[in-house]
């Protein structure tokens, strides 16, 4: 098997690893390579020098990931210790985009800085930032000013928020590009009313979301648009999970995957599952609320790699 570049890296490449490990699913092939730079000017390196037929895909901690059980034909890029500062300057964040979503909101509450919305937001800061993740009727959007990124060919670049195109669950952030760190706009607070509000949004997530389970999050995006604001006058008609439940799929079951019974818009791994099963389960719930509703629901989970 070739190189996949001349460069020499400083952080760790390695072929065939395993990647069902490394996702909350717990399931998926190999990739072809996986690398983990030590810093920026070793990922923008060891870009550069890759070749334009070798695919690279940046992977957060897998926590809204299905990849396939024949694994990726592609260069992983998962970023780790070099990439998961926190700092602070005046009202504004820098999270490396390794850094875990709660763990930016807790020190920047801490801080007296407002991003609680991301502390029940499973993943990392990067992954927050491409889906334009968002709760409680915030998202990332909201606050984001800029991100720092490094190309398919290796540049470094900074780019405005407002040049993302941030919808609901999306971004315009190219194929191939790796997020480094971004930086957060963030209203100030008292550290301890903030602390408050994290624990009163953990408490009513681990009271509706099967927490405790081996899934990715929600499974679908909420065919309204939005998320949910949790407010008491939210409106439920168009939210995913309604229409799962009025479709008759709570609880439904394929080999080893199953829709929750506790949030009919979880898909969680049960015991065994492969992601034939997680996906495949997926695809029969879009048939059903299609069948039912008229309602196409499009997939909040990423999935990639080869059957």
């Amino acid at each position: 098997m070739l190189s996949p570049s001349t460069y020499q890296p400083r952080g760790a490449l390695g072929a065939g690893r395993a990647l069902s490990d490394l996702t909350w699913l717990r399931v998926g092939g190999p990739a072809d390579w996986f690398f983990q730079p030590a810093d920026a000017q070793d990922l923008a390196a060891f870009l550069a020098g890759l070749p334009e037929n070798i695919a690279v895909f940046p992977m957060g901690v897998g926590s809204n990931l299905i990849v396939r059980d024949g694994g990726l034909r592609a260069v992983v890029i998962r970023l780790g210790r070099g990439f998961n500062a926190i700092t602070f300057e005046g009202n504004r964040v820098t999270a490396g985009a390794a850094a875990l979503d709660a763990h930016v909101a807790r020190k920047a509450a801490a801080e007296g800085l407002d991003l609680t919305f991301l502390r029940t937001i499973p993943g990392s800061v990067g992954g927050a930032v491409r889906m334009n993740a968002g709760c409680y009727g915030t998202y990332v959007a909201d606050h984001l000013v800029e991100i720092g990124v490094v190309t398919r060919t290796g540049a470094v670049r900074t780019i405005k928020a407002t040049d993302l195109g941030l919808a609901y669950r999306q971004s315009d952030l190219p194929e191939g590009w790796v997020i480094t760190h971004a930086v957060f706009e963030a209203a100030s607070g008292d550290p301890v009313e903030l602390e408050a509000r994290m624990a009163d949004q953990l408490a009513k997530r681990d009271a509706s979301q099967p927490t405790k389970e081996r899934s990715a999050g929600s499974t679908f995006r909420n065919p309204a648009g939005f998320s949910s604001t949790g407010r008491a006058d939210d409106v439920h008609d168009l939210k995913a999970w309604k229409v799962i439940d009025d479709a008759g799929m709570r609880g439904a079951r394929l080999g080893g995957a199953q829709m929750s019974e506790m949030h009919s818009n979880f898909l969680i791994n049960a015991g065994g599952a492969t992601a034939s099963d997680l996906e495949g389960l997926g695809e029969e719930v879009r048939k059903k609320v299609l069948l039912n509703s008229g309602i196409e629901l499009q997939w909040e989970i990423m999935r990639v790699g080869e059957r």
